[in-house]
């Protein structure tokens, strides 16, 4: 296969994954300079490559052991030190070990208001957040939680309860009630801030009463904090936030924790169930983006990074993360598309940004629109295009080299908010073929898995890892003897993580996402992944987007295909439809049905729920409709299957 972008000699030399390998090998027996053999040796020698990543990040050789049980999964994180026994470590401390005049944090939201914080401004602002969670009576081990748009006062909150030693969590501000409620009612919160509402695709939404009502069911919740406008009324019981931070400028201090002290508590999407509460090590986190960010996605102080996401979604703490090398971190709250189809790209303009991550869905927008940035945006610093949340298909690759800027690295990703990071994304000194993520993650002993636990290439298989990396779960709140993490990721290959992942290695020593695992379909026995449907059907004009799913039929498994079009649908577009699957697929990959729907049901990150329309087909209750950004969709569907 012709690669689509490769490095030039000079971009290797200069990239900091260049000359973290020579260091290496300098020290080890390493036997080629290919990102392969790294990989192999990060994995065979799994202490060494984690101390040398230490160093790298702070300059200092580990004062202790690196893995104090190697064992998979580690026995009760949560309650004994695993991970660099012995070693003391803050989180916020990390983020914040630059503190000078270059600018730290760019916030706009989608009406184009702007506001700059330079690193030593936030260092300040945190001193004033610290304090006043403090006097809140807030700290190691206490949970901190946000409610709130992807603005400066979350990153503060965060870094102020970081420092403290305290646990942060959040949910954006665009939850329903039920939804935070699921969440936050677990981990019983000490402190809730929250905002008085937020804009989005050009309506105000307020968010007064739902957060009211929030604080008035949770359990264990002392303090409601409020980010408003100045001219907000606020309800009693309610702190706004410039009342709450201490007024005088206040020097933070850093809590002293161990490496495997929890920082953060993330959500599973919550749409089988109650969502699961991840709990996350502040090393771990740390040392795990440090990783991702320098070496393979090559950032340092010189770059502007954005992603677009919500505080609720694992991608905001990854890009945050950011902060750590130094690095601009630019915040966007609002649509994506308001008010046009390139407001992101108006903002990487206007910004400068060098770092850009999208998700495929918006891509493919922005393709059938037409939309072309290259030639028309000053784009000169953008130097790497970033896709996750779903399969980056091939197409798409070719539409980002060719319609956005043809010298950038196109880097699909993939891992999660399990892992807080990812399992295989891309690297500065390797080609980058259409359809294909670069490679597996250092340090991560990534393999495809067949049914029986017997490794596969070139084949369709399951996404596992073999051993033991610092920013796996510490374990979920609430889980005495580990009982639901285990069973979550090591029931079904025993010492071996399942992710849930269908994927594919392929020669060029990458990965193809075939889509979730748990939705694989398996019509007469042939198993694939949604997304090769997905590539079929979103590439045809008329498709603006869909989603597939499995149903029992008598003894069989059939496929019923939801298409958002833009025509109605009559039995020849039917007809096409089922033409271009069985032509570019196989005849079993074509749907039994297919059914004309206004929307596509997703989760608050945008991700498709194929379990959830699976379980309508099959007539299985769907639980926890809250978890959801549009729940109604799912209503449509059922009137669909009624009227069929």
């Amino acid at each position: 296969m012709t690669p689509l972008w490769t490095p030039s000699e000079q971009r290797v030399r200069d990239s900091h994954l260049h000359r973290f390998r020579e260091r290496l090998r300098a020290a080890h027996d390493i036997p080629d300079d290919s990102f392969a053999a790294l990989h192999r040796w990060s994995v065979s020698r799994l202490e060494d490559f984690w101390a040398a990543a230490w160093l790298d990040a702070t300059g200092q050789a580990p004062a202790g052991s690196v893995l104090a049980d190697g064992a998979m999964p580690p026995a009760g994180r949560m309650e004994r030190e695993v991970w660099f026994p012995g070693t003391r470590f803050n989180f916020a401390a990390q983020l914040l070990r630059h503190r000078d005049e270059r600018v730290a944090i760019i916030e706009e939201n989608e009406l184009g208001q702007c506001r700059a914080v330079t690193f030593r401004e936030l260092h300040a602002l945190t001193g004033r957040c610290q304090a006043a969670l403090r006097r809140a009576g807030v700290g190691p081990g206490d949970r901190v939680a946000g409610y709130l748009p992807n603005v400066l006062e979350t990153v503060v909150a965060m870094l102020a309860t970081a420092s403290l030693g305290a646990v942060w969590t959040a949910t954006s501000a665009d939850f329903g009630f039920q939804g935070v409620f699921d969440r936050f009612s677990q981990i019983h919160p000490k402190v809730l801030v929250s905002a008085d509402g937020y804009s989005y695709n050009g309506r105000r939404h307020d968010c007064i009463e739902k957060t009211r009502r929030l604080v008035d069911a949770l359990p264990g919740l002392e303090r409601w904090v409020v980010v408003a406008g100045a001219d907000a009324r606020l309800p009693g019981g309610a702190t706004a936030w410039e009342s709450f931070l201490e007024a005088e400028p206040t020097e933070p201090t850093f809590a002293d924790v161990p490496f495997d002290h929890p920082v953060y508590i993330l959500y599973t999407s919550g749409t089988t169930g109650l969502p699961k509460c991840i709990v996350h090590g502040a090393g771990g986190t740390a040392l795990k983006h440090h990783v991702e960010h320098k070496l393979h996605t090559d950032v340092d102080r010189d770059d502007t990074v954005f992603f677009f996401t919500t505080c609720g979604w694992m991608m905001w703490h990854w890009l945050v993360s950011g902060l750590r090398q130094g690095a601009t971190v630019v915040l966007y709250d609002g649509s994506p598309a308001y008010p046009n189809h390139d407001r992101l790209f108006r903002l990487a303009e206007d910004h400068g940004i060098t770092v850009f991550g999208t998700s495929p869905k918006l891509l493919a927008t922005l393709e059938k629109n037409g939309f072309r940035a290259a030639g028309s945006y000053r784009l000169d610093g953008l130097r790497a295009v970033l896709s996750t949340g779903s399969p980056l298909e091939a197409s798409q690759f070719h539409y980002v080299h060719d319609a956005v800027k043809p010298d950038a690295q196109v880097c699909s990703i993939s891992g999660g908010t399990d892992i807080i990071g990812c399992f295989v994304l891309g690297n500065p000194i390797s080609p980058v073929y259409p359809g294909q993520i670069q490679g597996p993650a250092l340090g991560v002993d990534v393999a495809v898995f067949d049914e029986q636990g017997h490794p596969l290439a070139g084949e369709q298989g399951e996404l596992v890892c073999r051993k033991p990396f610092p920013s796996m779960p510490l374990g979920f709140w609430n889980d005495p003897d580990d009982a639901r993490y285990r069973e979550t990721y090591f029931d079904t290959y025993p010492g071996v993580w399942r992710h849930g992942d269908y994927v594919e290695a392929t020669p060029e020593q990458g990965f193809v996402i075939h889509g979730r695992s748990d939705t694989t379909l398996n019509p007469a026995g042939i198993r694939f992944g949604t997304a090769e449907i997905y590539r079929i059907v979103e590439r045809l004009p008329f498709v603006q987007d869909s989603i597939v799913a499995g149903y029992r039929h008598e003894y069989e498994t059939r496929v019923a295909l939801f298409v958002v079009l833009d025509r109605p649908l009559d039995p020849e577009t039917a007809g096409a439809i089922r033409a271009a699957i069985r032509a570019q697929a196989t005849p079993r990959h074509v749907p039994a049905i297919v059914q004309q729907i206004s929307q596509v049901p997703v989760t608050r990150n945008g991700k498709k729920v194929e379990n959830a329309v699976s379980a309508i087909l099959n007539h299985e209750p769907v639980r926890n409709r809250e978890a959801l950004a549009n729940p109604e969709a799912l209503d449509e569907i059922e009137a669909c299957m009624r009227g069929s």
